[in-house]
């Protein structure tokens, strides 16, 4: 079984106790003892994951869909590139779900490397993968995030809905704006990003919101191996 660093007690009765705290919270202002209750959680959510993540190593997170089937060809592709990081010796983090998360873990697990999962509990979708190591679950989307990127030295998008396209901008604006170092970000699967990089070129860049340059902070492959040599390079 992975080391999970869940709070004690019954999942169900978990979920259903704090499972809406992110709603509670941004659905606006709210009594101050509340407001201070909030805040003591997201701080000791904090503790946890540094508590559980403070010591794994040179790390790449993965992000990607989690509604890919293993019959999926980008849920392939996300776990030959799992066993390859894993080969060269990196963590493999991801969200911790099914899908692509699953198939980077697995591949990271089949090659003997450390497989990470930073999970949130949702009514759907979002269950515990079983090829991991070690996992947090968090009640916070914002905290998670700030894990998933606080303690990786390379990116990489798989194809992916909202919550990938999220986590994929919220990491590039970081680096954009100077908050974190700019480190390798690869986005595998050239059908699925191309027209999206297009229609960034021909709005975003076009109309000087965004600079040309910004396009670079993103590579584009198919190729598990030029991902891997792209990290390497630049880790």
């Amino acid at each position: 079984m992975p080391k999970s660093n869940r709070p004690k007690g019954n999942s169900s009765d978990w979920l259903a106790s704090h499972g809406r705290d992110d709603k509670e919270f941004l659905k606006g202002s709210r009594k101050r003892p509340e407001e201070l209750a909030s805040a003591a959680r997201i701080f000791l959510e904090f503790v946890r994951g540094f508590q559980a993540l403070g010591t794994i190593g040179q790390c790449v997170t993965v992000f990607g869909s989690a509604r890919f089937t293993s019959k999926n060809p980008y849920y392939k592709l996300a776990r030959q590139l799992g066993k390859r990081l894993a080969q060269e010796g990196f963590t493999v983090m991801t969200g911790g779900g099914p899908g692509v998360m699953e198939a980077a873990n697995r591949g990271a697990k089949e090659a003997r490397g450390l497989s990470i999962g930073c999970n949130i509990e949702l009514p759907a979708e979002q269950k515990l993968n079983p090829y991991l190591d070690r996992f947090v679950e968090f009640e916070h989307f914002f905290v998670r995030k700030v894990m998933l990127v606080k303690y990786s030295r390379a990116f990489v998008l798989m194809p992916g809905g909202f919550g990938t396209l999220d986590e994929a901008f919220e990491t590039l604006t970081l680096m954009q704006t100077d908050k974190i170092e700019s480190f390798p970000v690869v986005a595998m699967g050239k059908k699925f990003w191309r027209p999206l990089r297009d229609a960034i070129r021909s709005t975003l860049v076009a109309e000087g919101t965004i600079q040309a340059s910004d396009l670079n902070l993103v590579h584009l492959t198919d190729s598990v191996e030029e991902a891997i040599d792209i990290i390497k390079r630049r880790t």
